[in-house]
């Protein structure tokens, strides 16, 4: 399973070495914004099938960005391994800033799912050229603002900044903040983490530079490449000096832009002079970023656990008349070393009358698996469960019979009903089991109505499709 570990700076050299060949052409997909938006964000990263794979959480809730492969990265391995992380968790899978080259996997990946699409998220993405040079009638207010700025600061450079610099960063701040006008939360949150992260200057993956005039910058802008992407996280000039800010943009495209094709001057955070001014520089386009809730087959039109009529058996939801012998059927240790539920310390405290029962219960209600009582003549002899809902249209299944009706059948045909149950009425593209391979009666059982999908050391893994 995923282990996540919480983004430090001291992680963004391991960050940068998925993130500086990332062609996502998103903001989010650069170590600088997790590192700048950690405490709104709490990002936390790990590694799995050569992909960095990053967990936010915003309001407490979990979301995934989607995995970014290394040189040799599996990104349907990276897929499986947030899906069983979620499975093994509890939660919910989202999926959050996906980029629009990924959205069509996913579309055909979850049958069902919520979708959304923020206006306001979408990140403003420019031709480097354009940025460069400003050519065409379009953008003759932006080389009527430069040709201003040259003609009454005409001593004023753009220079790159280094380490030696954070003096003079720092004065920048102190005349910056004397003149900011915004009084917003957002505002001045975006401010302060602006301010701390411009001390990472001198880092050889950072790119820093700003206009310097009678000894102080009067403008700064940092960014970071990805792939054929110039991110540019920070960009802050003093309003006094007319001209000051389209003539940042373009000496910073021209000193940094380089072997870039793209130049991502991020969102807009729905504020209406950051969305004027972005929209005033002709974005080749608005690249959005999708938000995929996937949705868990279970239910959303299920509303009780229906009663299943076989040959013999009946399969229904279990009652409080049948907790003793649900309880029976669950610590039989002999019996349940082939179902893997025997660690009944999982229960989170001692195991009382109805831990059991209130278990299964909870787990419907959350939509994490549906618990069959098997009866015959009204008695319950095992269960059926269908657990690990894993948001593609799959489900496992498991049965177990009591020991005094093994023998009889009662387990293939109260598994073949749960698994015709699943596929046919609640939707399922797939439902899947295992067995350890030292059980053989489950193998021949598994074996009659599924048919075989490959083995490892300790399982033989079996699945059942429409």
């Amino acid at each position: 399973m995923l282990t996540f570990k919480p983004v430090a700076q001291r992680d963004l050299s391991r960050l940068r070495r998925y993130y500086k060949n990332c062609n996502y052409q998103l903001c989010e997909y650069s170590a600088l914004v997790k590192l700048m938006w950690r405490g709104h964000l709490h990002p936390q990263y790990a590694e799995a099938a050569g992909c960095l794979i990053v967990k936010n959480c915003i309001d407490g809730k979990p979301c995934f960005d989607y995995p970014v492969p290394g040189p040799d990265g599996d990104e349907e391995a990276a897929l499986c391994a947030i899906e069983d992380y979620c499975v093994e968790q509890g939660i919910s899978l989202e999926l959050s800033v996906v980029p629009k080259e990924k959205a069509a996997k996913l579309l055909e990946r979850y049958p069902r799912f919520h979708l959304n699409n923020f206006r306001s998220w979408r990140d403003y993405i420019y031709e480097a050229n354009d940025l460069r040079e400003f050519p065409g009638r379009h953008y003759s207010g932006q080389r009527n603002h430069v040709n201003k700025f040259r003609k009454l600061y005409p001593e004023a450079q753009f220079r790159a900044l280094g380490k030696d610099d954070l003096p003079l960063i720092e004065r920048f701040w102190q005349d910056y903040t004397e003149v900011f006008e915004k009084t917003s939360q957002s505002a001045r949150q975006e401010l302060a983490l602006a301010k701390t992260m411009l001390r990472l200057t001198g880092a050889s993956w950072l790119y820093v530079g700003g206009m310097e005039y009678e000894g102080r910058l009067i403008s700064i802008a940092m960014a970071e490449r990805c792939g054929e992407t110039l991110h540019v996280h920070i960009e802050k000039a003093l309003y006094s000096y007319t001209g000051v800010y389209p003539t940042l943009v373009q000496a910073f495209a021209d000193a940094f832009g380089d072997g870039c094709q793209w130049i991502n001057r991020e969102d807009d955070a729905a504020d209406r002079g950051l969305r004027t001014s972005k929209l005033q520089y002709g974005p080749a386009r608005l690249a959005p970023k999708y938000r995929f809730d996937p949705q868990n087959e279970l239910l959303n039109h299920v509303q009780a656990i229906p009663e299943l009529k076989t040959e013999r058996l009946t399969l229904s939801a279990l009652t409080e008349a049948d907790i003793p012998a649900y309880n029976a059927l669950v610590l039989d240790g002999d019996r349940n070393r082939w179902w893997g539920y025997d660690d009944v310390g999982g229960l989170g405290g001692p195991v009382e009358e109805r831990s059991f029962f209130d278990v299964a219960k909870r787990d419907f209600e959350n939509r994490q698996a549906v618990n069959f009582a098997v009866r015959l003549d009204g008695k319950l002899i095992g269960e059926a469960v269908l657990y690990r809902f894993d948001c593609r249209g799959g489900a496992e299944l498991g049965c177990r019979i009591d020991a005094a009706y093994a023998g009889h059948g009662y387990g293939t045909e109260a598994f073949a009903a749960a698994a015709d149950w699943a596929l046919y009425h609640l939707g399922l593209a797939r439902v899947v089991a295992k067995c350890f391979k030292e059980n053989e009666p489950s193998r021949r059982m598994l074996a009659s109505c599924m048919r075989p999908s490959g083995e490892d050391e300790t399982y033989f893994h079996f699945e059942k499709t429409v």
